[in-house]
């Protein structure tokens, strides 16, 4: 699909991946527009997290549910910081290791390990459809857990199944954002120099309309996203979107949700359409 984008101008807003992200959109062609959102920065209290570590080591876990791949890498640099790296490797090659969706399974690579399930579904919801088909009866069950969303309904569904759950945070995102940077992508799209915002994960829209009613501009964002097409890579984010009223004009078909192809995606949704001029009003 080289050169396909050539043209068109895709608005990312920048979390954690978003620079591979930026590359292969640059590599079909896209004029990418980058704005950085959130920094993701290690638990602002290391001792939980070493001491999950810790005791993972030590007796380690009948299963570890791994919900993003940025948590592992958080835990596996805490490990090295101790000088506990091949130890913590070792304790989480000896679970049965539950993936939810590509990106901690790519994380486990890293490592030299291999997811031994991955969700069907990269959600909560899927997680808890996956361990249904198991028996957890008097496991006990790792849980690696992300900022900014209540973990309760999937904590509370593990241990219903008779587990025993260890949860652990290893990341926080820094709410100390470049607000400016927010506000100028808003302007962008609005005045319709934009061809499409492409979304990777929920936080990025909560944090796109925190600012926005932090500076006093929703409704210019909301008619900005009801006239710019919005890519959205998977349900986690297509869902946030719609319980604002919100619909993705792109996403990946057959439930291939990666960044490939929902550029892959892009490329055919924009094809039909004129590239927008960046000088347009």
């Amino acid at each position: 699909m080289a050169g396909r984008l050539d043209g068109y101008r895709i608005l990312i807003l920048e979390t954690r991946e978003e620079a591979q992200f930026s590359r292969l959109l640059a590599e079909q062609g896209a004029q990418v527009l980058q704005c950085p959102m959130v920094a993701i920065i290690d638990a602002p209290d290391p001792a939980p997290v070493a001491a999950w570590v810790d005791r993972l080591i030590a007796h380690p876990f009948d299963d570890l549910v791994l919900t993003t791949g940025e948590g592992l890498r958080r835990l596996t640099k805490l490990a090295r910081s101790l000088g506990r790296e091949p130890d913590f490797v070792a304790a989480v090659g000896r679970t049965r290791r539950f993936a939810r969706g590509p990106k901690p399974g790519k994380a486990l690579r890293e490592i030299g390990l291999d997811a031994t399930v991955t969700t069907e579904t990269p959600t909560s919801e899927g997680i808890v459809a996956t361990l249904a088909r198991y028996d957890l009866g008097g496991r006990i069950v790792g849980l690696q857990l992300y900022p900014d969303k209540d973990h309760a309904a999937l904590i509370g569904a593990i241990e219903a199944q008779g587990a025993t759950v260890e949860t652990v945070l290893p990341y926080a995102y820094d709410p100390r954002a470049a607000e400016d940077n927010v506000i100028n992508a808003i302007d962008e799209m609005a005045g319709g120099r934009v061809d499409a915002i492409a979304l990777t994960s929920s936080n990025q829209f909560r944090r796109l309309l925190d600012v926005a009613q932090a500076r006093g501009c929703e409704d210019r964002l909301r008619q900005a996203l009801l006239t710019t097409p919005i890519a959205s890579v998977g349900p986690v984010v297509s869902d946030e979107l719609k319980q604002h009223d919100l619909t993705p004009a792109i996403t990946p078909p057959d439930g291939a949700f990666f960044m490939k192809p929902l550029i892959s995606a892009m490329s055919t949704a924009l094809s039909s359409r004129t590239p927008r001029p960046a000088t347009a009003s």
